[in-house]
């Protein structure tokens, strides 16, 4: 199985206004491991830099600094041409990931056949319905050749989830997986993960907004602030225990007509002046200074990530 180290993770975006230029810093040394039949959740605000790390490890996005190694199970990395085969990512809106000019069928079949699990039309079709009924969408015979707009959004959510399992994917990174979705159908689709995760003993990082949820379906959790991880440790003792003025803000957090486009920290007082220079590691039981990045142990060598 595949494992996945993220080491000092930094991503910087230039930003220019005018003829002045400057750096935005999206993710500012984050490390954390991705084991085989375990879920990391990371959660945070919006605009906290959940979805960047997310996109720089699905390589949709390019490093700006710190490594990202994918591992086999005798330590060795995953080569670069086989990195797609092991990492998929799961899109927040299920709508816009799935093109409405093709069928279910099409977007199964595709990643099928260029990732070499298929050949011929009958072996890729009978693939194909073997993935919609992994993700309960029966008749897999009917389902095959709708469009996406045929489909609810719950049922387009699990078209996504059977696309990223088609290359054989061991690490799945699931962005905000069914924040677009009705409350009423979120459950059967964690739920569906969850499943998948134990028949495939899959490492997900599932990335939310929600404790909750976080809370339930993982087994870590990191929480992001600004870039950085300010919190970390097992599910029940950062939601239950929290140590971070960061943490504790997520934790109290309630909706507020008023306070509509508002960061949560933007409040006087809302993170200590102390908690801005440092996170707690609740595996330690120990708080670490943001100037000595957290080191998380690699199980094999790799090449740094390359410079923009």
């Amino acid at each position: 199985m595949t494992a996945l180290e993220v080491r000092d993770l930094v991503k910087d975006y230039p930003i220019r206004s005018g003829l002045r230029r400057s750096t935005l810093r999206a993710v500012n040394h984050v490390s954390f491991t991705l084991t085989p039949g375990r879920t990391v959740a990371l959660v945070g605000e919006s605009g906290s830099g959940k979805s960047t790390v997310a996109k720089t490890i699905a390589r949709l996005e390019r490093p700006t600094g710190g490594r990202i190694i994918a591992t086999q199970d005798d330590g060795s990395p995953v080569r670069d041409r086989d990195y797609r085969d092991h990492v998929q990512m799961v899109f927040q809106d299920p709508f816009a990931s799935l093109n409405p000019f093709h069928s279910i069928e099409h977007h199964l079949a595709r990643p099928l056949r260029l990732h070499g699990k298929a050949r011929g039309r009958e072996e890729t079709r009978r693939q194909v319905e073997q993935l919609l009924e992994r993700v309960n969408l029966t008749p897999a015979s009917e389902m095959a050749p709708r469009r996406p707009h045929e489909l609810s959004g719950g049922q387009r959510q699990r078209v996504a989830i059977a696309r990223a399992l088609a290359p054989g994917a061991q690490v799945v990174i699931a962005d905000e997986p069914v924040s677009m979705l009705d409350v009423s159908i979120r459950l059967g689709v964690l739920n569906l993960l969850a499943r998948l995760q134990r028949e495939d003993n899959l490492a997900v990082l599932y990335i939310t907004h929600d404790l909750a949820t976080a809370r339930h379906f993982s087994d870590e959790i990191l929480v992001m602030y600004r870039g950085r991880v300010v919190e970390r440790g097992p599910s029940d003792e950062v939601i239950l225990n929290p140590r971070h003025s960061y943490t504790k803000l997520l934790a109290k957090a309630a909706p507020n007509p008023d306070e509509r486009g508002r960061s949560l920290a933007d409040s006087p007082g809302a993170i200590t002046s102390q908690d801005l220079g440092r996170g707690y590691d609740h595996a330690s039981g120990s708080w670490y200074e943001f100037d000595r990045p957290v080191s998380v142990p690699l199980q094999g060598a790799g090449p740094r990530a390359e410079q923009p």
